[in-house]
């Protein structure tokens, strides 16, 4: 069957009844969580639709009239700051509280859910809401469908975020390894306990899956599996995130024009093990007595104990704006996603969509992005020797100009902002149907 070509496409997608679609994130570009949610946002107002996102703390200050925040007013935006401190207030019976990724969503004020009624949608679209946004309750007082947008675990989940070797969520919560309790009846099992009695009362409850990889375990999740799931990627803008000559990158950043350059970027690398600092370490390592490499570190500052890699490394700090991060994605020859545990990593698609292969642990939605070597390396789990075999394997190919184009292709293909719009619209247009 021929696919209709892209004229043909737009005349069906403008054959749609106007709708307005509310997104609902507790940040709106802090954050890779964040940054999806704002992506799609952003898309669907290119794609003609009636958007708004409506967040808890707001970011972007460039007056954008189409992002609500709940805390325009300095008493609020206060108020904000300790909500996140509340809501973790359960978990300090638990030990090493401070370390868990766990949310309870247990606080309710401001009344949010009665404040997205007031925006009258068509559609609401739950993505992060947790750091005390909304609480549970607050889906079910929701008067427009729900779509809840999987950007980690936590919405099948007694409260993690990412479940590691944990499979309790297929049956029901409790006795929490990631909170080290003993006992069944503990907090996972409440919220799961919670979650259960709103998801049961809402009956019109959808699920996107940001990677087929959340998306599968969301279906067989003792909490999600009877909703209607659909498999839809996080978008980014191929226009900002593309290939920028990498002698003009390289001037940019002020590095070096004749070494490899590779880059890394993580918030907290040191503190969050899932992000797989010890691996990379481990990596990086078995490459010494190779002279031509510089690593570059970005989304962290300099740690006051400097891991020794053998070869000079640059902390570039956070980068605020996505032109600066795309030029330090053309300036690098290979980026590194050492995630243990990863749904869809925006920063294996943002290099990708520059042209700049990547190696990443063969683990959760990567290989939703990478396909292995034919635009990078997806290594065995947690296996130091095979990422840095990744890493040669890349550096040393002598089709390499050929992996940068299957990079940007795949990009292009399946996750460009339109492709994932356009996906979402038709899954708008689905729900609406439903209704009549």
């Amino acid at each position: 069957m021929k696919q209709p070509n892209e004229k043909i496409k737009i005349i069906l997608l403008m054959n749609f009844p106007k709708m307005k679609i509310v997104i609902v994130s507790t940040y709106d570009i802090e954050g890779g969580a964040a940054k999806g949610a704002y992506r799609l946002h952003k898309a669907l107002l290119s794609e003609g639709i009636d958007s708004v996102m409506f967040v808890m703390t707001r970011k972007n200050e460039d007056g954008d009239y189409t992002i609500i925040s709940d805390s325009q007013k300095r008493i609020k935006k206060a108020f904000n700051v300790i909500r996140s401190v509340l809501d973790r207030l359960p978990l300090r019976i638990y030990k090493d509280s401070s370390r868990i990724q766990f949310s309870v969503s247990w606080i309710g004020l401001n009344n949010i859910a009665q404040k997205i009624n007031n925006l009258k949608p068509d559609i609401v679209n739950l993505h992060w809401i947790a750091d005390g946004f909304l609480k549970i309750e607050d889906i079910q007082k929701i008067n427009a469908p729900v779509i809840l947008t999987l950007q980690d675990a936590w919405y099948f989940t007694g409260g993690c975020h990412y479940f590691w070797n944990c499979e309790k969520y297929i049956s029901s919560c409790g006795n929490c390894p990631l909170l080290q309790s003993k006992i069944e009846f503990d907090l996972s099992k409440i919220c799961w306990l919670r979650k259960k009695r709103v998801y049961e009362k809402k009956k019109d409850l959808f699920v996107v899956g940001t990677s087929r990889w959340i998306t599968e375990c969301s279906q067989k999740s003792s909490l999600l599996k009877n909703k209607k799931h659909t498999n839809i990627p996080a978008p980014v803008d191929t226009n900002t995130f593309k290939p920028i000559d990498k002698s003009l990158a390289r001037e940019i950043w002020n590095l070096p024009k004749s070494k490899k350059i590779i880059l890394f970027g993580a918030v907290n690398p040191l503190s969050d093990e899932r992000k797989g600092f010890k691996q990379i370490t481990q990596a990086l390592q078995k490459l010494k007595g190779r002279t031509n490499l510089e690593l570059v570190i970005f989304g962290s500052v300099k740690p006051k104990q400097v891991p020794d890699f053998s070869f000079p490394t640059h902390y570039v700090g956070y980068i605020n704006d996505d032109i600066s991060l795309a030029t330090l994605y053309s300036s690098a020859d290979l980026t590194l996603v050492p995630s243990l545990q990863e749904n869809l990593s925006n920063v294996i698609i943002e290099s990708l969509s520059c042209g700049t292969p990547v190696v990443a642990f063969d683990v959760g939605g990567n290989k939703d992005i990478i396909a292995h070597k034919i635009n990078g390396y997806l290594a065995k789990p947690y296996d130091p020797d095979d990422f840095a075999n990744g890493i040669r394997w890349i550096l040393d190919n002598p089709n390499y100009d050929e992996l940068r184009q299957n990079a940007r292709e795949k990009i292009l293909k399946e996750f460009d902002s339109k492709v994932v719009a356009r996906k979402y619209i038709e899954l708008f247009k689905q729900i609406l149907s439903f209704k009549e």
